[in-house]
């Protein structure tokens, strides 16, 4: 059955993150405790799909996490008229745009970019990389290495996102994120980057609150909505969160 290969290829990436991956995780959560312990905020930004949801607001997870979270609304009610394409252009493509986040977010020096991408390639998270490593940023990519390897950089620098971090982690899927082979149908089923991505943000996030309580610290943690005097504990991590940032 093809679930039962999509199994099996999905616990061999996870194997590979354990494998390969694990001595990285814990330097960059040793690195992310000591920043979060001197009051560095700690932001994630993912262009695609990966980490927004599933790393952000969790019960069980850190309050420290926090997205940035970028809309652009466009509203032009013409009547219909058939014309050529135009193409789309994405955010993530447009140069500059790293300036206009930094500019109208709340990242300081000295604090902490975790940044998603699979492929890794476009313009804007390198962008963003590169010039918050300019003012003293800790950066984390989170991306497939295998992907990016194949592709060429959109970016002036040539530089590929996990080229552009201080730090990156693999996520261990493959060249165009698929795993699964179906006999006679021409294309690859399954990705594996979104959970794999998760497996690595739950692997940072258990090592980076064993590293703030190695320190004597009490990090502040989600419980879900649904336990017992949850409005209460959530209110109390929150204040902890306010004041220490941690």
């Amino acid at each position: 059955m093809l679930m039962d290969k999509y199994f099996e290829a999905m616990k061999n990436v996870l194997i590979d993150i354990e494998k390969t991956q694990k001595e990285k995780i814990v330097e960059v959560s040793e690195e992310i405790a000591k920043r979060l312990s001197k009051g560095a905020a700690w932001h994630i930004m993912d262009t695609g799909h990966m980490l927004m949801f599933e790393g952000v607001g969790r019960t069980g997870g850190m309050m420290a996490l926090k997205p940035i979270k970028i809309t652009c609304e466009l509203d032009n009610p013409v009547r219909y008229r058939p014309s050529e394409s135009k193409g789309a252009v994405g955010y993530d493509s447009i140069p500059g745009f790293a300036d206009f986040v930094i500019g109208r977010s709340n990242i300081l020096p000295g604090d902490i970019l975790m940044v998603g991408s699979v492929s890794g390639y476009k313009h804007f998270p390198i962008d963003l990389a590169l010039k918050c490593n300019a003012i003293g940023c800790l950066t984390v990519a989170i991306t497939t290495v295998e992907y990016s390897n194949k592709l060429k950089s959109e970016h002036p620098s040539g530089k590929r996102l996990f080229e552009a971090c201080k730090y990156y982690i693999d996520n261990c899927s493959n060249y165009g994120d698929t795993i699964v082979d179906v006999e006679g149908f021409e294309q690859k089923i399954c990705p594996a980057s979104g959970i794999s991505a998760s497996y690595v943000m739950w692997a940072i996030q258990s090592t980076v609150v064993e590293k703030l309580l190695e320190m004597g610290l009490k990090p502040s943690v989600y419980i879900s909505n649904h336990m017992p005097n949850a409005s209460k504990i959530n209110g109390q991590a929150i204040d902890n969160y306010t004041k220490y940032g941690y």
